[in-house]
């Protein structure tokens, strides 16, 4: 086994031309591809659109078991699984998010695999990539100021600016500025009122980038933003501030998906990066739906647990578009299994049979979750890790097997595609078992009250015996259902680290009450976000952030990138 980092495993390898590899592996000829120097490219709208008639291959969601703070490696599994499938002779494209530079510079680190599943180039992809987030981030900001700027230049809306919803965006983990007070200064610098900054990935424009299927659609979302009210509470749109036409332009090549490639080779689209914690954790539609036109199998992430990103791939993303996974992958480690058992974190290296039995409750929930409520057939990957003993590994083998549920351990990390097989072949065999014509179940239906949809997901895949809801709280919810946003779906952001919103309570936590702190409308990207527990929308950087061992060499080599 390599000892090498994450970084110097892919700085070994040459990747090859984008150009090229995208006409042989995919078909898609130079001039529908926009590169951004050698090695990755944008894809051309009009060659998107001429894909629409084409038909679509089979869809292959990877998520996973609450994750620990030690990582549970779902990018990676995803990288390692599309090219087994390659590898077993199926034509395969990966679909992920973009990585956000919060947590790059911070905790968690990038989104780009590891060890020998990885998309390259990797320090491109983890650090600017071409651009999206940036534009992300300019166009949220740009609207901010064009409502400070309409109230500063006499009102013509009568805003009030005690209600103004619309808050900046900044893609960094950075505390200081979740709550601020803006316009200090005099009357030159506008009205002074409370403000904050959300993290890019929790923008509304973020999740209408990701949600939107054309220039069109994205236009429409953009001016659908409700960012303000007047004194008479009547909503405010981007649309009524003349801002979504240049929001749109700012987001013009963001929109167009993202091309580059894994380490063995296999097409790989990357594109938005919704947190599943905060956001609805799924790259865009547009990448999803272009991969499933020009690939036989299509592998795709979402992010945390499956009680976040998979929920919300599900209840949002397929419900709004009619996509529907074929095959759910549930990733495992033995590490996080002991964690969720109750040994500490520094220890869970340690053999320990008792820990995982007492953890393994976390898993069945979400396996459950899967098969019965969402109706998917589905497969656990045991991602490996050289401290695992057969012992543990057979332990966890037979109680997923006990579930009749397939299982395999994958050694992508460490081999590569070679060290997927075992998981590809499974997956594959599901996949053409899967009946395509069988629609997905939703946890709630769209007639279903905010509330009632909230407490669905708690009660039915959380294992909450209720839910808490203030009174101002349910004020507002009634309010949006008045207003004729009752049907949206809803987003729950809480903890990634626990089925409730407490992220100390790890295993399978039943009878709690999941409390919903907050609610915001997200008329763009149409659905509803439900702010539970302490969960923030702008993270803070650890005590010892990643980017204190991140730098430059004299000949521009980036050294302590993961």
């Amino acid at each position: 086994m390599s000892h090498k980092t994450d970084l110097e495993i892919a700085q070994t390898v040459q990747p090859q031309n984008i150009l090229k590899l995208a006409n042989e592996r995919l078909g898609i000829a130079p001039e529908f591809l926009e590169p951004y120097g050698h090695f990755k490219a944008k894809i051309n709208l009009n060659f998107i659109e001429s894909l629409k008639n084409k038909k679509q291959g089979r869809l292959i969601l990877v998520t996973a078991l609450s994750p620990t703070p030690a990582g549970e490696g779902k990018t990676t599994t995803t990288v390692g699984l599309g090219d087994a499938l390659n590898l077993i002779g199926k034509k395969t494209i990966v679909c992920l998010r973009e990585p956000s530079l919060g947590p790059v510079f911070g905790m968690k680190g990038g989104a780009a695999g590891g060890g020998y599943s990885q998309v390259i180039p990797m320090e491109d992809i983890n650090l600017h990539f071409t651009g999206d987030f940036n534009a992300i981030q300019l166009a949220n900001n740009l609207l901010a100021a064009m409502i400070d700027n309409h109230i500063h230049h006499g009102n013509e809306l009568d805003i009030d600016t005690r209600r103004v919803t619309w808050r900046r965006a900044l893609d960094m983990n950075d505390r200081a500025l979740r709550e601020i007070t803006q316009s200090l200064g005099g009357p030159g610098n506008g009205f002074p009122r409370q403000d904050g900054f959300d993290i890019v990935v929790a923008s509304e424009v973020m999740a209408i980038l990701c949600l939107a299927t054309s220039i069109e659609d994205l236009k429409q979302r953009l001016g659908q933003i409700v960012c303000a009210y007047t004194r008479q509470q009547n909503a405010i749109t981007a649309a009524d501030l003349k801002a979504h036409g240049a929001m749109a332009v700012l987001l013009k090549d963001a929109i167009k998906p993202n091309l580059v490639q894994t380490l063995e080779g296999t097409p790989a689209i990357l594109h938005g990066g919704p947190f599943a914690n905060i956001a609805h954790g799924c790259n865009s539609v547009m990448a999803t739906q272009t991969s499933l036109r020009l690939a036989d199998y299509v592998v795709t992430e979402a992010g945390f647990g499956a009680d976040l990103g998979a929920e919300k791939f599900i209840d949002i993303k397929c419900r709004k578009t009619g996509l529907k996974p074929d095959t759910v992958v549930i990733v495992a480690t033995v590490r996080a299994l002991k964690y969720h058992g109750g040994t500490n974190l520094k220890d869970i290296s340690q053999p320990d049979l008792n820990a995982i039995k007492s953890g393994f409750c976390n898993l069945e929930k979400h396996i459950h979750n899967i098969k019965t409520e969402f109706g998917l057939p589905c497969v656990v990957a045991i991602n490996h890790f050289y401290t695992d003993t057969p012992d543990e590994l057979d332990l966890i083998c037979n109680m997923v097997k006990a579930l009749d549920v397939p299982v395999a351990i994958s050694k992508h990390w460490a081999e590569g595609g070679r060290g997927a097989t075992p998981l590809a072949q499974i997956v594959s065999e599901l996949t053409e078992k899967s009946n395509p014509q069988k629609p997905v179940q939703f946890l709630y239906q769209d007639s279903d009250s905010l509330a009632l949809k909230v407490e669905k997901i708690a009660t039915k895949l959380y294992g909450a015996s209720q839910i808490s809801i203030p009174a101002k709280v349910q004020a507002q919810l009634d309010k949006l259902a008045g207003e004729g946003y009752g049907h949206l779906p809803v987003c729950i952001a809480k903890t990634q680290y626990s089925f409730s919103s407490d992220p100390q309570l790890r295993g399978a936590p039943k009878n709690h009450t999941l409390t919903v702190r907050e609610v915001r409308l997200m008329a763009g990207a149409e659905f509803i976000v439900i702010i539970c527990g302490e969960i923030m929308t702008m993270p803070g950087l650890p005590k010892h952030p990643a980017a204190e061992k991140i730098d430059l060499t004299s000949d521009g080599f980036v050294t302590g990138l993961f």
